[in-house]
């Protein structure tokens, strides 16, 4: 079975003829459509003489999803001299790129005008962008809009109309497409005579006017929509092929969020593709976007980090918004925890919002060169590490590595990195690259402070030495103990070509891999080898111990996507249980678990709210963004409706930093209560129901087991995804960063 749940979407790209979304379900994937659709693809896979780096620019459509009347050529022409101005366009940010809305009617060959009353002269506008030193981006969709279809308009060159080449029985050309016979989206079916022809008319259209990039959204299979008989492959192919007739260096992306399983086509034909949906809240929060849109990044990239390349393409993350201050919903950590991500993966770097309020800090941030080159590198980061505190490493070869630390937590952190973990033995250089700053030599173990959602992205020098091969042992997934819904499952890029579905979504859907050997106890790593599209999370057992959460996202549910996290093990041979009661987990491939029980274990712990005691009317279930891929609601609102966390353990008695993840459209008050002492009420504010919000406390802990509850006997009180316990921040010297297995 494919365990290829219907999970709630979340948001995509608007088309200018569909600004009212729709939300299309995932359909379940058949293995055999991997080799579905073959075609001979470009050697060097950057096409069309464009892609050799990813790109660094600007978009639109951040500021398009707060301001609707944005998009118009006297905006653009302001915004166009804005970027001129900033500075940045000396750092390589010259790409500017027109979104969705331009377009308004059709030309009598069928092809896309702009609409007159906001693109008067568009030809005129993109002079003007060059004139500025930026290349000019245009935005389109696959197929013909139904304007057209009904026109019936001759295909230019040919003798041939629009009707002749599109796909019988009519049926959606896109992912924006609706269903039956008038899906106002018209699919082409590219065997027929006059469909090259008219992409390439369509094509030809965009170069008079000037453009340098195309971005073709609403691509399947992707865009919540695996509906193979859409199915925009060929659709990539016909638009790269045009770009190559004009003779021009167009770059082509194709978004949103395709399907990996596809991959040879989307880095054959194109230069980038969007593997995430869109960062912006789109009115689902009060800023351009927040921080839980930013970790689904760190969540989904795992998947596509073998994907990028010189010769690959590139991993589009979508636009980073860290230009106009409070409105991009970030703090500054947070913007510059995204720029690091975005460089590390080589990810095209392109700003959004308004550049008329372009900020010191979002230039500061963007204008940083030695980040710059990492982006620039031509070496897509690897991750090292997952879980709160992920390590991504590039190795840059002749013993040089760039290396970015990262804090998911909204509570401050000392993390320690074993340098064995990057595959060095010592380090004689350490610069930290946003700081300018040198840190000298490191032998064996580096420790830095990161702060609340903050990083720290260090070019490492290594010392000379070799690291031992680390012993370890492969476990798989449908050799272990399968019980309720849980069930094998055929895929392609599994080891052994099988899989464990059908976890989750009740107590009992559980796959127990009981016979994990090592030989003394301690912490090791355990490699996760897992399959999802989009979000999903496991809560994980081991032993008898607590519940722990692996959040995780991916692109394919035949391609495993790996994570490595620290799990302490006993001598002798140990159960680990994967699982997901309130939500969905992703399939399971393997576990790996290795080393010789002196891995670094994260100094904090976590708990899931819908894990947790939930007393009177307190539900738990699926929300996209939580960690867990679940939260608790109905807190509140009467005495008993409580969530109670029983067994919080500390190492020794003192204060701790307390993080409640919540979530509410509005203020509400949540009191707190530590091992049945004084209540404390904390007043929280939030503008959404879909998107967590951390606040952090102090509270005194005493030594071994804690119960810590939450709830409201007064009035409704918000959503709770997790708590975090992390010990106050000490100076380095005053005892070790990580906890210790008990």
């Amino acid at each position: 079975m494919n365990n290829d749940h219907a999970a709630l979407p979340t948001s995509h790209e608007h088309h200018a003829s569909a600004r009212r979304r729709r939300h299309l379900p995932r359909l379940t994937r058949l293995a055999i459509a991997l080799a579905a659709f073959t075609v001979a693809a470009d050697a060097s896979a950057q096409v069309n003489g464009a892609g050799h780096k990813p790109y660094l620019g600007w978009s639109t459509f951040s500021q398009q999803t707060i301001d609707p009347t944005f998009l118009t050529q006297a905006k653009m022409v302001v915004q166009s001299d804005a970027l001129a101005a900033s500075g940045l366009q000396a750092h390589g940010y010259t790409y500017f790129n027109l979104d969705s809305g331009w377009q308004g009617t059709f030309d009598g060959y069928g092809r896309p005008l702009p609409d007159p009353t906001t693109f008067p002269d568009i030809k005129a506008l993109v002079d003007h962008i060059h004139r500025n030193g930026q290349k000019a981006g245009i935005y389109w969709i696959p197929g013909v809009e139904e304007p057209a279809v009904k026109a019936n308009s001759p295909i230019l060159g040919t003798s041939l109309h629009i009707q002749d080449i599109l796909a019988l029985p009519h049926r959606a050309g896109n992912a924006f497409g609706g269903p039956g016979e008038s899906p106002y989206h018209y699919k082409i079916d590219f065997s027929k005579p006059g469909a090259q022809e008219y992409i390439d008319s369509v094509v030809a259209l965009f170069s008079s006017w000037g453009f340098d990039f195309i971005k073709l959204d609403g691509v399947t299979p992707g865009s919540y929509s695996d509906d193979l008989s859409i199915d925009n492959r060929d659709d990539v192919v016909a638009w790269s092929k045009a770009i190559a007739r004009t003779g021009r260096p167009i770059w082509l992306t194709v978004s949103w969020q395709v399907g990996k399983d596809y991959l040879p086509i989307w880095q054959g034909y194109s230069n980038a593709r969007r593997i995430d949906d869109d960062v912006e809240c789109e009115s689902r929060c009060a800023t351009l976007t927040n921080w839980p849109r930013i970790e689904k990044r760190f969540r989904d990239l795992p998947a596509w980090q073998d994907a990028a390349g010189p010769t690959k393409g590139w991993n589009d993350l979508d636009t980073l918004d860290i230009g106009d201050g409070e409105q991009d919903g970030l703090t500054v950590e947070e913007k510059r925890s995204a720029v690091t991500l975005w460089a590390m993966a080589n990810a095209p770097m392109y700003l959004g919002g308004d550049l008329t309020r372009l900020d010191a800090t979002g230039k500061a941030l963007a204008g940083n060169d030695e980040v710059i080159a990492v982006n620039q590198s031509g070496r897509p980061a690897q991750q090292a590490l997952g879980g709160d505190l992920p390590v991504w490493v590039t190795d840059l070869g002749n013993g040089r590595y760039y290396v970015a630390l990262f804090n998911m937590n909204a509570t401050r952190a000392v993390v320690e990195l074993p340098l064995k973990t990057i595959g060095v033995t010592g380090a004689k250089r350490m610069r930290d690259l946003w700081r300018h700053r040198e840190q000298g030599p490191s032998l064996g173990s580096y420790r830095t402070e990161l702060p609340a959602h903050g990083t720290q992205l260090l070019l490492v020098e290594a010392l000379p030495g070799h690291v031992a091969t680390e012993p370890s042992s492969s476990y798989e997934a449908e050799a272990g103990v399968l019980s309720g819904n849980a069930g094998p499952a055929p895929c392609v890029g599994c080891a052994g070509g099988i899989k464990v579905g059908g976890l989750g979504l009740g107590a009992d859907n559980t796959v127990s891999i009981d016979n994990v050997y090592v030989p003394r106890s301690g912490a090791y790593l355990m490699q996760i080898d897992s399959l999802t599209q989009g979000l999903r999370s496991y809560l994980y057992q081991v032993n008898d111990g607590p519940m722990q959460t692996f959040n995780s996202g991916g692109g394919s549910f035949q391609l495993p996507s790996s994570s490595t996290v620290p799990v302490c093990l006993r001598k002798g041979n140990n159960r680990i249980r994967f699982g997901n009661a309130a939500s969905y987990p992703p399939d399971l491939d393997r576990i790996v678990v290795r080393g010789r029980g002196d891995a670094a274990l994260p100094a904090s712990t976590t708990y899931e709210a819908e894990a947790a005691t939930r007393g009177g009317a307190v539900t738990a279930g699926f929300s996209n963004y939580f960690s867990g891929l679940a939260k608790a609601g109905n807190v509140g609102g009467g005495e008993g409706n409580d969530v109670t966390f029983a067994n919080v353990e500390v190492p020794v008695a003192g204060s701790y930093q307390l993080e409640i993840d919540y979530a509410t459209s509005g203020p509400r008050g949540l009191y707190l209560t530590v091992n049945g002492g004084a209540t404390t009420k904390l007043t929280l504010d939030g503008s959404s129901f879909d998107d967590p919000v951390a606040k952090v406390v102090d509270v005194a802990l005493k030594a071994g087991r804690n119960t810590i509850r939450l709830g409201n006997p007064e009035a409704p009180a918000p959503d709770l995804d997790r708590i975090v316990i992390a010990p106050q921040v000490l100076p380095a010297w005053f005892g070790a960063a990580t906890r210790r297995c008990p």
